[in-house]
């Protein structure tokens, strides 16, 4: 049975990519690559839990880990990826928030076809 966060996960990362797709305004652009981001973070963060038959998600710790049968994940690489991509998304999303604002000052619009036309290509 697939697990909940898992299809949230895979439908946010859907939803982002749908976004990024249809859409020609560059801060709904911004946001739709957030929205991938986040929909990844989830994904990995759930990779690194188990599920044990009738019971909730749980981190696998590593006290008693003697009596588990099932394999386990270390609960340090995971959180580790996931933060260190955090932070890496939102120096990013920053940046990218910087140059739409520099671009919406400096042509009066947002929507990427017009910024094409104005570059001539």
């Amino acid at each position: 049975m697939i697990q909940f966060q898992f299809i949230v996960a895979f439908l946010m990362i859907a939803l982002g990519i749908y976004a990024f797709l249809a859409k020609r305004n560059l801060l709904k652009l911004v946001l739709a690559l957030n929205i991938i981001d986040s929909g990844i973070h989830l994904l990995l963060i759930s990779l690194g839990y188990r599920m044990e038959l009738n019971e909730l998600p749980t981190a696998p710790i590593y006290t008693g880990y003697e009596t588990l049968k099932s394999p386990m994940v270390g609960p340090l690489p995971p959180q580790a990826l996931v933060l260190t991509s955090i932070v890496i998304g939102v120096c990013v999303l920053s940046l990218a928030v910087a140059l739409t604002i520099n671009a919406y000052r400096h042509y009066g619009t947002l929507d990427v076809r017009a910024l094409r036309r104005l570059r001539g290509g």
